[in-house]
């Protein structure tokens, strides 16, 4: 019995170790190819809109686009970010303070897994604008994606192929 659950196991390991070996290459997630305005540039008054542009079509779920102004301190996007297609965006309040303005930004890919990063501009002339809310110091650790579907199913996988093979075991004897 111990001989064939050990035959059974390497058959298993073979199988896994064969698939990983024949699958085709992964599809990159999401990425970003281009924004308005443009990475490090300089303005000399502030945009009306931010607008990025990823190479497919991006989720709405999760999605985060928001402006820091020079101080770190103050907010200047105004409403929520907004997804269509392969384009995020949101509006930005009238700009203040000169200097570097940061574009924080995370989405979610047409695969599922959040990818995010970061922009910026710098504003050279002072504008009349007032800034919006504080930045919230609180992390929430949470990548926008739940754990517990994957483990679900390593749990019934693992669990199938080891009835699987006590059955088919038994039904030899």
């Amino acid at each position: 019995m111990i001989r064939r659950v050990l035959i059974a196991a390497a058959g298993l390991l073979v199988l896994l170790v064969g698939g990983t070996g024949l699958a085709g290459p992964a599809s990159a997630h999401s990425r970003l190819i281009g924004s308005d305005p443009a990475n490090n540039a300089s303005l000399t008054a502030g945009p009306q809109r931010i607008t990025l542009t990823f190479n497919e079509a991006i989720q709405s779920d999760y999605a985060v686009l928001n402006v820091v102004g020079p101080d770190e301190k103050h907010y200047w996007q105004q409403g929520d970010p907004d997804v269509s297609g392969d384009h995020l965006s949101v509006a930005v309040r009238p700009l203040g303070p000169t200097g570097k303005y940061t574009i924080n930004w995370r989405v979610t890919s047409a695969d599922g897994h959040p990818v995010q990063g970061q922009l910026s501009f710098t504003l050279t002339q002072a504008g009349t604008g007032t800034p919006g809310p504080e930045v919230s110091s609180g992390k929430s650790g949470s990548s926008g994606v739940p754990w517990w579907p994957f483990a679900i199913v390593a749990v019934l996988v693992f669990g199938g192929g080891l009835a699987g093979t006590v059955l088919i075991g038994r039904k030899r004897k």
